[in-house]
């Protein structure tokens, strides 16, 4: 009987072991986009996915949701192409926030961006700006209504996936 036993926790201990070592791959068929692993090349940002995520974390905390803004996006993307091509982590790695924001054509009456770096998944991106105070009051800005998020994938950096995150409203009384 100890020899089943034994048997038994090996075989447990094999099986979480196969777990830890697979588990930076992609998730099996059917598991949410949120944990597809971004670093790799060809690998794509599920948009619907982040807007959900994030509008649900607003609406968790009394505020509205948001769209995705295509303008906002394409903000998003330059940003985080910048930094992976300079492989450095800055708001201003191309140009400043505010005078990309204000030279972008979108007339913007909030808006606020996150950057991060290192994150695979949008999940583990999500959860970081979340637990940053300065990033969640961000994600939390009262009044948004759109969004762009971008994820760009470096292999010759050690952060290897780079991102940026656009949050705003459009400031529908000018004209």
């Amino acid at each position: 009987m100890r020899l089943f036993v034994r048997l038994i926790a090996v075989g447990l201990l094999a099986a979480v072991l196969a777990g830890c070592l697979l588990s930076d791959r992609d998730p099996p068929a059917g598991e949410p986009s949120f944990y597809r692993s971004l670093a790799t090349h060809g690998a794509e940002l599920d948009l619907a996915a982040a807007q959900s995520m994030i509008s649900g974390y607003r609406r968790n905390n009394g505020l509205g949701p948001v769209t995705i803004d295509p303008l906002l996006v394409r903000l998003a993307q330059d940003q985080a192409k910048v930094m992976a091509e300079r492989d450095k982590l800055d708001h201003s790695a191309g140009r400043p926030f505010q005078e990309r924001i204000r030279t972008s054509g979108f007339d913007a009456k909030v808006a606020v961006e996150n950057v991060s770096a290192g994150y695979h998944t949008l999940a583990e991106a999500f959860s970081g700006w979340r637990d940053s105070p300065p990033h969640r009051a961000n994600m939390l800005v009262n009044g948004a209504t759109r969004m762009g998020i971008a994820a760009v994938y470096a292999p010759g950096s050690k952060f290897k996936v780079f991102w940026a995150l656009i949050l705003a409203a459009p400031d529908e009384k000018r004209t």
